[in-house]
């Protein structure tokens, strides 16, 4: 009686672990596609920003109205909000 009880917990045992692999494949899975949609909005973002930063420096000019080169200077967002045009 004792080892039939024993191969009893032993198959309870066996079959929770199969239910817990189970279900992290199954959360594996989930994870996989929320990084993927998480990795094209990113990509979507990214592109998004840079044509931002073309945007912004096609119609940037310097003290003699020449267009300022987007190769020596950066724009900087500050927390409050306000932007700035700082050399590189």
């Amino acid at each position: 009686v004792a080892a039939q009880n024993c191969r009893k917990r032993k198959l309870k045992a066996i079959l929770n672990l199969e239910e817990a692999v189970c279900n992290l494949q199954t959360q594996k899975e989930s994870l996989k596609r929320e990084h993927s949609q998480c990795s094209r909005s990113i990509s979507q973002l990214k592109q998004k920003l840079r044509g931002l930063h073309r945007d912004i420096f096609s119609h940037l000019r310097d003290d003699q109205g020449r267009p300022v080169n987007p190769c020596q200077y950066v724009i900087h967002c500050s927390s409050d909000g306000s932007v700035l045009l700082l050399p590189k």
